[in-house]
């Protein structure tokens, strides 16, 4: 069986062989990037004027997957009856996010009119209000770095000890662009966080501020930020998935990425060095964007939290099994019931959108691992879950369908089931102290935790639906 690459694939289907020109600069490759951002740019670009440069986040192990490949990968977009598959071809070049020379000269080059983010909320290594976090050793290492970098007046991409922080490097990166007189671009984050766009943009000045406030203030004049509502379920891809995917095309593919056939994306913002016409493949370009994140995030992440934080106490292994315990789709259908109180009642079209999740979530052929989705559960959870409980309060009503997943996590969290969190220390710190409910709540939002009833709420809860602790 033959290795993808773009020469042997452009070779079977009678192309001339073109690598796209790039024009795209993306950071935190990995498989929802394909599936989203690189699937829509590739359908609405074959001609290859807008490719991407891909340079990996916290793991490198897509870069040498892709790299050999020249950036092509095997989508297989998965329906409850059958696969849909496809080579996608818009990235151009993947890349270690280390390689700093690399990032550097693709985001200084004139041509680079766009440089997209999906890095999670933990790895922007910001507050909750969009500030660098000065207690994140990582991050002051980084602002000394770059304070040496810019005062050395060197070719910033031959910059030897150079900064490990995602906004650290796009900072050095952007710094280079200044300097080369490269024009403005717009940085686009695709991570689900409420406003994203003024969220980067608070962090990224705040951080420069510290460097240098002539790179700060080019930043404000020359940089747009573009905020976006994000959606594709996206599992991790399985050996199984691998071999089948090699199966139907012929291909050897090692980096194969497996989709729902629902897609989304919602943007705001300015784009002053032009962009794809990703309007053609669907995606909705708004004024305000806020009514579509929030539905999104409050509708569907919080029902994936709950499933996850729940399914697992019940020891489940995938949505799907998760939302067909009858039980748990009641939770559901009872947060979502508070969920949409605190959302605009007009053009979201909610009663829709809540029974498109249902059909979603019973794909039983998307396995969505929910250890996968249980992951940073303290990032997620005080942007998925609070807001709506806070408001249910403010109304005078308890909450309890918001109560439910907070509920779960913290059983999880007080069994010390093990889940990845950027706040593990902080985790294990208070499951071990007396008050371990109210401690746990204050990591996600110390409004949580002033609120006696909310504490005394979490743990009824907690004591009534998960006290036998089977699978914790």
């Amino acid at each position: 069986m033959t290795r993808l690459s773009r020469a042997t694939f452009d070779a079977t289907q009678g192309f001339v062989r073109r690598v796209p020109e790039v024009r795209i600069v993306h950071l935190g490759l990995g498989a929802f990037h394909r599936a989203h951002q690189a699937w829509y740019t590739a359908a609405v670009d074959p001609d290859g004027r807008w490719g991407i440069s891909a340079f990996t986040g916290r793991s490198a192990a897509a870069a040498p997957e892709l790299a050999p490949q020249d950036g092509l990968f095997t989508l297989v977009v998965r329906s409850p009856d059958e696969d849909e598959v496809s080579i996608v071809r818009s990235i151009a070049e993947a890349s270690d996010g280390a390689d700093l020379a690399r990032l550097v000269s693709r985001i200084r080059a004139p041509r680079t009119a766009i440089v997209t983010l999906t890095i999670t909320e933990p790895g922007y290594r910001l507050t909750p209000d969009g500030r660098p976090r000065l207690d994140d050793g990582a991050v002051v290492a980084d602002i000394e770095r770059l304070r040496q970098a810019f005062a050395s007046g060197d070719d910033l991409a031959r910059v030897v000890d150079g900064p490990v922080t995602a906004l650290g490097r796009l900072l050095l990166a952007l710094e280079a662009r200044r300097r080369a007189g490269s024009g403005p671009l717009a940085v686009v984050p695709c991570d689900n966080i409420a406003g994203n766009g003024p969220f980067v943009a608070r962090g990224l000045d705040a951080l420069a501020r510290q460097v240098s406030d002539e790179t700060a203030d080019w930043i404000a004049a020359s940089v747009s930020f573009v905020s976006t509502s994000v959606d594709r379920i996206t599992p991790r891809t399985t050996e199984e998935d691998i071999l089948g995917a090699s199966w139907v095309t012929g291909w050897d593919d090692r980096a194969v990425v497996v989709t729902e056939p629902f897609a989304d994306w919602v943007l705001s913002g300015d784009f002053p060095a032009g962009r794809p016409a990703w309007e053609e493949a669907g995606a909705t370009f708004v004024d305000d964007i806020e009514p579509f994140e929030q539905r999104k995030l409050r509708l569907l992440n919080g029902a994936h939290s709950l499933l996850a934080y729940a399914g697992l106490s019940r020891g489940y292994r995938t949505v799907a099994q998760a939302v067909a315990d009858p039980s748990l789709r009641a939770r559901v259908e009872a947060y979502w019931n508070e969920s949409v109180r605190h959302l605009p009642a007009e053009g979201l079209d909610l009663r829709r959108y809540r029974d498109a999740l249902i059909e979603r979530f019973a794909n039983a052929r998307i396995e969505h691992n929910l250890e996968q989705i249980a992951a940073e559960a303290v990032a997620k959870l005080r942007v998925r879950i609070v807001g709506t409980l806070l408001a249910e309060r403010a109304a005078g009503r308890d909450g309890s369908g918001c109560v439910y997943p907070l509920a779960a996590w913290v059983a999880l969290a007080r069994a010390g089931r093990a889940l990845v969190d950027a706040e593990s220390a902080a985790i294990a710190e208070a499951r071990a102290s007396v008050d371990a409910t109210a401690r746990l709540l204050a990591l996600i939002d110390p409004r949580l935790a002033a609120d006696h009833d909310i504490v005394a709420a979490v743990d009824a809860v907690r004591a009534a639906s998960f006290h036998r602790g089977a699978h914790l």
